[in-house]
């Protein structure tokens, strides 16, 4: 998956928008406000910070040790850092930005949640 790649999947999600609060080389993919992916596209290798259910984050860090760390500068708990360099499969890589982007959309008001399903 290149950057672009990145880029596009990340705004194919409905609402979502990419913002640069940290500077302009930080991409935060937001929906709402609030973030669900974080990536400097420039890095070498490329990585992406994202959401995911503790359970899952542990499991995910033991099955992919070194390519899938605790979410750097970020909630250990609750983000992980995912390399995104080719060693992942680009399904995996999606399926993990997909859950991120449910994830907070779950924890946003149901207001928030019902509008987001209209067309």
């Amino acid at each position: 998956m290149t950057p672009q790649e990145l880029r596009a999947f990340c705004l194919s999600f409905n609402a979502a928008v990419e913002d640069f609060p940290f500077g302009p080389e930080a991409s935060v993919f937001k929906v709402l406000g609030k973030m669900f992916a974080l990536s400097i596209m420039d890095a070498r290798p490329l990585t992406v910070n994202l959401k995911c259910d503790p359970e899952d984050a542990v499991r995910l860090r033991a099955d992919h040790s070194g390519l899938i760390v605790p979410g750097w500068h970020m909630n250990k708990r609750h983000w992980n850092t995912v390399t995104v360099d080719g060693s992942l499969p680009d399904r995996l890589v999606r399926e993990l930005i997909e859950d991120s982007y449910d994830l907070v959309v779950a924890g946003l008001p149901r207001a928030e949640r019902l509008r987001l399903d209209r067309p």
